[in-house]
């Protein structure tokens, strides 16, 4: 063994002893979520548990001895980052290319270089102002997973926009007129209840939820100047 090795193994030693420590005295009190690992935060002391939840990924806080836990975010004052939204949107992250893409509405502006990804209900308000949003961005392909979960009673409204003849109008007129154009009740094969199993599988337990072509996975608040220089920036990679 080299003398680098030999000094990584020997450093690697002591971080282990203390993730086993926090991991002992933290899982019985956690009601069955399991953790899938500590690692020292820049605070000094104190140290991100990630765990395993029915709901997804969720990150608390622990001092070296796993006799404290802290909830909530930890912030960078001094550079003003969020670090647990930055660690949860890693957590999160997909890989876009396995997106079954062949299930949701393709709605192109420009030249649609810039991709997202997108699960929504037409019938949900931020979905509604998000699709508002959107609309002021050219050169993007939105991906639509009609999602419809927060009015389940109205899934045939999204239905019946696959059956359109032009099912990009009839989405934006359902999801984005300020008074909403209701598509003529029709019937045809449709993915609605894929992507519903879709979206159950990919814990998506809100809309609108949002993923970028690097498979990042984003809030739906960023107002719209946010949103054109996070798209471009993904773009550019």
């Amino acid at each position: 063994m080299t003398r680098l090795a030999c000094l990584l193994f020997a450093l690697a030693l002591p971080a282990a002893a203390q993730e086993r420590q926090i991991r002992e005295a933290l899982e019985p009190k956690l009601g069955g979520a399991k953790i899938e690992g500590v690692q020292p935060t820049p605070v000094p002391g104190v140290y991100e548990v990630r765990l395993q939840t029915p709901e997804g990924p969720r990150i608390v806080y622990s001092d070296e001895k796993g006799s404290h836990i802290f909830m909530g975010r930890l912030i960078d004052v001094r550079n003003d980052r969020d670090l647990t939204d930055e660690r949860m949107q890693k957590l999160s992250a997909i890989d876009f290319g396995k997106l079954p893409l062949d299930l949701a509405l393709k709605v192109q502006r420009g030249s649609g270089k810039r991709q997202i990804a997108m699960f929504t209900d037409p019938h949900c308000p931020y979905c509604r102002r998000l699709e508002q949003t959107l609309l002021q961005i050219d050169d993007i392909t939105v991906y639509v997973f009609m999602y419809p979960v927060i009015r389940p009673d109205l899934a045939d409204h999204s239905r019946a926009v696959w059956c359109a003849k032009d099912r990009v109008k009839a989405w934006l007129d359902l999801a984005a007129l300020e008074r909403p154009k209701v598509p003529e009740a029709a019937s045809c094969p449709n993915p609605v209840d894929k992507v519903l199993q879709l979206g159950r599988a990919m814990r998506i337990n809100a809309t609108p939820t949002l993923f970028l072509a690097n498979g990042e996975r984003i809030g739906a608040g960023m107002e719209v100047g946010a949103l054109r220089r996070k798209l471009d920036e993904v773009s550019r990679k």
